[in-house]
């Protein structure tokens, strides 16, 4: 066994209190691009949106201003209820069930975490398996969006329905930020997987862990303030994790 995988083995076995934050790299081994490398999201050739930038088509901007390229981008990019757990996910699951994963705050949206039976899940930019209208609040259910035949779906009161998600210009759901603000501020270990840490303010909660043990499993290296144990695995996390034991 490799030696960080060794080293990392031990740091979660003497941890009792560890807190996941993961961003889009968690799911590109389910098949889900992430956002920014060379064959992500925003970097993907599409004749229908190449003249948008791509923040903007994921913006409040966008689905106020112009709702119907908005949600032909959200039914063309973000249909993921087919997609299945892999490795990583898998795992947390089985963290969590043996009683030493507290939480996993996530910047995805895709449930992937929920999917694999994980139950301790915090996701700061909402999840896009949740629908509802922006005027009268009423909820509609996860393939609403994705099978209406509108271009742009209404409610009965005249509002517009819409994913459950954190666009560009919207502030982060209060309850998912209070509990994630709590997991990692009271956690003794913190694994961070996936994430350039580049979004803000997502990627400042960071700031609160104060535990001891801190992992980095990332594609590329990030530059963090170093806990007591710094740990830092440059591959893939799903590969990572299918080499440990609970």
């Amino acid at each position: 066994m490799d030696e960080k995988i060794m080293k990392l083995q031990e740091m979660i076995n003497e941890s009792n209190r560890i807190v996941f934050f993961g961003g889009a790299g968690v799911s590109t081994e389910s098949g889900i691009p992430d956002f920014r490398s060379k064959d992500g999201l925003y970097n993907q050739h599409d004749v229908r949106f190449d003249k948008y930038q791509p923040e903007y088509l994921l913006s409040h901007t966008c689905l106020m201003r112009e709702p119907k390229v908005y949600f032909e981008f959200h039914r063309q990019k973000m249909d993921t209820r087919n997609i299945e757990p892999n490795n990583a996910h898998k795992y947390l699951a089985r963290l969590e069930e043996a009683g030493k994963l507290i939480g996993i705050v996530t910047q995805n949206i895709d449930g992937l975490h929920q999917k694999a039976g994980s139950k301790k899940v915090f996701e700061i930019h909402g999840s896009a398996l949740r629908n509802y209208c922006s005027r009268c609040g009423r909820e509609y259910d996860r393939d609403y969006i994705f099978e209406s035949k509108d271009p742009v779906p209404y409610c009965e009161c005249g509002g517009i329905i819409r994913p459950d998600i954190t666009l560009y210009e919207e502030g982060l759901p209060d309850q998912a930020v209070d509990d994630a603000v709590k997991a990692i501020s009271t956690a003794d270990m913190m694994i961070i997987g996936g994430t350039s840490l580049t979004v803000y303010p997502a990627a400042g909660f960071v700031n609160y862990f104060k535990g001891n043990n801190l992992v980095v499993i990332n594609r590329d290296p990030l530059h963090l303030r170093v806990a007591e144990n710094f740990l830092m695995i440059q591959d893939k996390i799903g590969e990572v994790f299918s080499q440990l034991e609970v």
